[in-house]
């Protein structure tokens, strides 16, 4: 299998987990921990998994000064401000808002490509991506809306779409250090850098978590948030760009509204109506053109 197909693969796979993981969030905050608390405990676990793992392994290649300092800012957006922003989001609005706010991301990222990366905007792209937009509303729109939290829901929309905007920035400045560096060797550095601002703003939460209030169900969510929606996503998508690209990567993003109506048919036992499977033909039919013509080429792995 060539590593276009890998990436892809690994791709999707991170977007399963970040679509999912809103129900694992949703269980855990804030009743047993704080957004803030849960972003410190998020990044500072993963930044031990990634250390612990691959903390031995020399970069074949060291950080240039201004590589180190792209970085920074990669570590501060991607890793601090989005994982604070997004969680703290997710607690305050409900799960329809959220993941129709998470559909401005791959919007952001192609424009961003285009203007600072150069990445062409073929034609197939923008239908792709037009498509996939109408997949995901409308498998939002078609849930029952009567679900809609009121109060802080507003402030909670604003922090989803600042939390995109965030990561969107994350995957584009990303894009010129995964075309120098392994994946692992970025991936260490910008978790571990993301301590030094995530542990100081959550230590006060931290203190007041009641840890023995976590059932199992309640351990497993955190599991999942740390596990799989970080340590597994974040390693698969940072593979994902360096190999086909911010933009292109960005695409299979329209797969997170259709992983997490799945998830909540079979958590929540939701039913699975016409207008989902409609919205799930028309993501996934986004996705195959956003990557048609970029399929046909002689090197897949181009960007």
């Amino acid at each position: 299998m060539s590593n276009y197909y890998k990436a892809i693969i690994a791709v999707i796979f991170a977007n399963f987990f970040f679509g999912t993981t809103i129900i694992a969030v949703k269980h855990i905050t804030p009743s047993l921990i704080s957004p803030i608390a849960l972003t410190s405990v998020r990044v500072v676990a993963t930044a031990f998994l990634f250390w612990t793992f691959f903390g031995f392994q020399k970069n074949k290649q060291p950080f240039t000064r201004k590589d180190f300092y792209i970085l920074m800012v990669c570590s501060v957006l991607g890793i601090s401000f989005n994982q604070a922003f997004s969680i703290t989001g997710m607690s305050l609005t409900s799960p329809i808002h959220a993941s129709l706010l998470i559909l401005t991301t791959p919007i952001t990222i192609t424009i961003l490509a285009a203007i600072f990366l150069k990445e062409k905007l073929t034609r197939y792209k923008i239908a792709g991506l037009l498509l996939g937009l109408s997949g995901g509303a409308l498998l939002i729109f078609s849930r029952d809306l009567s679900v809609i939290n009121k109060g802080d829901q507003t402030m909670g929309d604003l922090f989803v779409i600042m939390g995109a905007l965030c990561y969107s920035t994350y995957v584009v400045l990303m894009k010129s250090l995964a075309t120098k560096y392994t994946n692992l060797s970025i991936l260490k550095w910008v978790f571990l850098m993301g301590i030094i601002i995530s542990l100081p703003l959550g230590w006060h939460d931290l203190q007041k978590v009641e840890w023995h209030s976590f059932d199992a169900l309640s351990w497993i969510c955190l599991s999942y948030v740390v596990i799989g929606a970080t340590f597994l996503a974040y390693l698969f998508m940072n593979y994902g760009i360096s190999e086909i690209g911010a933009s292109r990567t960005s695409a299979y993003m329209y797969s997170q509204p259709f992983f997490a109506a799945i998830s909540a048919v079979i958590i929540l036992h939701e039913s699975l109506s016409l207008p989902k499977i409609v919205a799930a033909s028309l993501i996934m039919s986004g996705v195959y053109l956003a990557n048609l013509s970029h399929s046909s080429r002689a090197n897949p792995a181009a960007v």
